[in-house]
């Protein structure tokens, strides 16, 4: 009981250091750092630190038949996941980004039932069409299809993002279960570091770090220490204990948490359409992760 409590604390500590990072890491890109040598440098110091820990404390051996398995998770959870997201981010709104990004349980109802084959039940199918719909509402607000609309594009990557992430947590499930968190995110971290070294060293290696003030070298600290390297420690921990439903659900706290720190820090606001559209998105998300009573 102590664990599986643990590990829904976890899950809320990491959606709330994932809804304070909307507005950070926007903050910092892409005025200082751009979209991709920021995730090479998040990638970087959470491997460096997922090192260390593993090495103090875990020294555990990873079996070859599951080298490939946590190399899809390193695509998946870290490579595609992290550089949309970031893309995603610097070409839309820190609430917008956070609003697509509820869909994710939608999409990991989806995946678990391909994947592994979990069915999908009437409620979860309803609360499916709403999710996406409510999604959709939001990409396309802007009230035209034209694909080079800057917030068009940017909800779209993430939109893509989140489905990245779906698939991960479903494909590390078993990971978890089989070997210590630690020792399944240095492993992740550092296939996936070979993953987005290409398309981030070149603007990483350009960075100007003497002109970048010293708030915004906090902000970095935060989104590389505690973004990458305490969240997904978090979510690793609770996918131990908790389904990947459970753990994509707690999701849904991420824009009341990001609509509150972005007004707070001034780089935001809500309108009646963001609200709209993340009330079908919320209603899809009861649907799918709640069971019928009756």
């Amino acid at each position: 009981m102590k664990k599986i409590i643990l590990a829904h604390f976890s899950l809320f500590i990491a959606n709330l250091i994932y809804a304070v990072n909307y507005s950070f890491a926007k903050d910092v890109m892409p005025n200082y750092i751009t979209p991709s040598g920021f995730i090479l440098l998040r990638v970087i110091g959470a491997f460096i630190l997922f090192s260390i820990a593993y090495h103090i404390f875990i020294k555990e051996k990873i079996e070859k038949e599951d080298i490939l398995r946590l190399s899809i998770c390193g695509l998946f959870g870290v490579a595609i996941n992290q550089l949309l997201f970031f893309e995603g981010l610097n070409l839309t709104t820190p609430i917008n980004a956070a609003i697509v990004m509820t869909v994710n349980p939608v999409l990991v109802i989806l995946l678990s039932f391909i994947i592994i084959k979990d069915p999908v039940t009437i409620r979860k199918s309803i609360g499916i069409i709403l999710g996406l719909f409510g999604a959709s509402f939001l990409i396309l607000q802007s009230g035209n299809l034209e694909f080079l609309h800057s917030h068009f594009k940017g909800n779209l990557l993430v939109l893509i993002n989140a489905t990245s992430y779906g698939a991960y947590l479903v494909i590390v499930k078993p990971m978890m279960r089989k070997y210590h968190p630690i020792t399944v995110m240095y492993v992740v971290f550092g296939i996936g570091l070979l993953y987005v070294f290409p398309f981030g060293i070149n603007d990483l290696l350009e960075i100007e770090w003497y002109s970048i003030p010293h708030t915004v070298n906090m902000q970095i600290f935060f989104v590389v220490f505690f973004t990458t390297f305490v969240a997904y420690l978090c979510n690793s921990l609770a996918l131990q204990y908790l389904k990947p439903t459970t753990v994509s659900t707690y999701i849904y706290l991420q824009p009341v948490l990001a609509t509150a720190f972005a007004i707070f820090w001034g780089s935001d606001f809500l309108d009646s359409k963001k609200i709209i559209a993340a009330a079908f998105i919320f209603l899809g998300v009861y649907l799918v992760s709640t069971r019928n009573k009756s």
